[in-house]
């Protein structure tokens, strides 16, 4: 892959725990096909960071299948982007090793995801979970990556990586690009459909709460039947207000690809239920297609083994300069 000034290098990816949910395809997926013909992209299957948490290896494995699979169905081009494993590429590990040993531990114990995670109960505190973000910051110095799309709760690792990239160039020159985020403007928040005022996620205990990209169209209508709402009757959007229902109409807008203000004078006179029922209407059909190729691409482990093999070799050709500077800058011996 030929890289040029004019297009940006963007790294992202999605970890293999639970699965791929609507939200995920919001706020990250169509953004990644639609940066695919003006960006220099690479999209990672993040299964170093999912191990931060216990994982049943076999369900481990065929969860990575899936995501891969769905990375593709979703309309990522394997041809025009770098999709590859992160464990298929040893060099992760390796600088993320060195970037430990730049990062402050009172950084990392200022995250708060962290802190979120580390306080629940039953919780499993390991070193993985503490060092996370410097993992993440190598995952994206490697590929010297200009852009970042993260979400609202992941912009305090991306400060991290600058951080350590400023502080890395400071002492041995121009090594790292500093990478700057990209949050979407609209969409980028979908929230849980039985707590409105939270964000939906795959880590929560209800399955009621939230919509899976393979979920079937019996299991979305009941889901959607069954999402929180507001007081009052009246459908409009009003975040502050009426939570339940911005989120709905926020999915209908997004799905059917209507406006939100036209869906407010559509629902005029009508109840919740309509809302609820045209909205996993609009979902069900938009997944539709998704599922179908999903199911096709699935079935065939070593297209996809092929796939991540050929996105492997490309990125290891991309982090191994990166490394190789980064090495040479501190007077390690030469690799031959």
């Amino acid at each position: 892959m030929v890289m040029t000034a004019a297009r940006p290098v963007v790294l992202s990816g999605i970890q293999p725990s639970g699965q791929l949910l609507i939200s995920h395809y919001v706020g990250a997926m169509r953004n990644w096909v639609a940066m695919q013909d003006t960006h220099d992209s690479l999209f990672m299957l993040v299964d170093l960071h999912a191990i931060t948490v216990p994982q049943d290896p076999a369900t481990l494995r065929a969860r990575c299948y899936d995501f891969v699979a769905l990375y593709l169905a979703a309309g990522l081009d394997a041809q025009k982007n770098t999709i590859f494993a992160q464990s298929h590429v040893s060099a992760h590990a390796e600088l993320g090793w060195i970037l430990n040993c730049y990062t402050h531990m009172g950084e990392l114990e200022r995250m708060t995801q962290f802190k979120d995670k580390s306080t629940r109960a039953g919780a499993v505190i390991n070193v993985g979970l503490f060092d996370y973000p410097v993992l993440m910051a190598a995952d994206i110095l490697l590929y010297q990556a200009t852009h970042v799309p993260v979400g609202a709760d992941q912009k305090q690792h991306l400060e991290l990586t600058r951080d350590l990239a400023i502080r890395f160039n400071h002492q041995y020159g121009e090594v790292f690009t500093v990478p700057e985020p990209f949050i979407p403007q609209t969409g980028a928040r979908i929230m849980s459909l039985q707590e409105p005022t939270k964000k939906m996620s795959k880590s929560d205990p209800s399955a009621l709460s939230y919509i899976g990209l393979l979920d079937t169209p019996d299991v979305i209508l009941k889901k959607f039947k069954k999402a929180v709402t507001d007081s009052g009757s009246e459908i409009r959007f009003d975040p502050e207000e009426k939570p339940g229902v911005s989120n709905l109409l926020t999915l209908l807008s997004i799905f059917s690809n209507t406006e939100i203000p036209a869906l407010e004078r559509h629902f005029e006179g009508q109840g919740y239920g309509a809302l609820k029922v045209q909205t996993a209407e609009a979902v069900i059909a938009f997944l539709a297609p998704i599922q179908e190729k999903f199911a096709a691409l699935r079935a065939d482990e070593g297209a996809l083994d092929d796939i991540l093999a050929d996105g492997a070799g490309r990125a290891r050709a991309r982090a191994e300069v990166t490394l190789r500077r980064v090495y040479d800058a501190h007077g390690f011996l030469p690799r031959r």
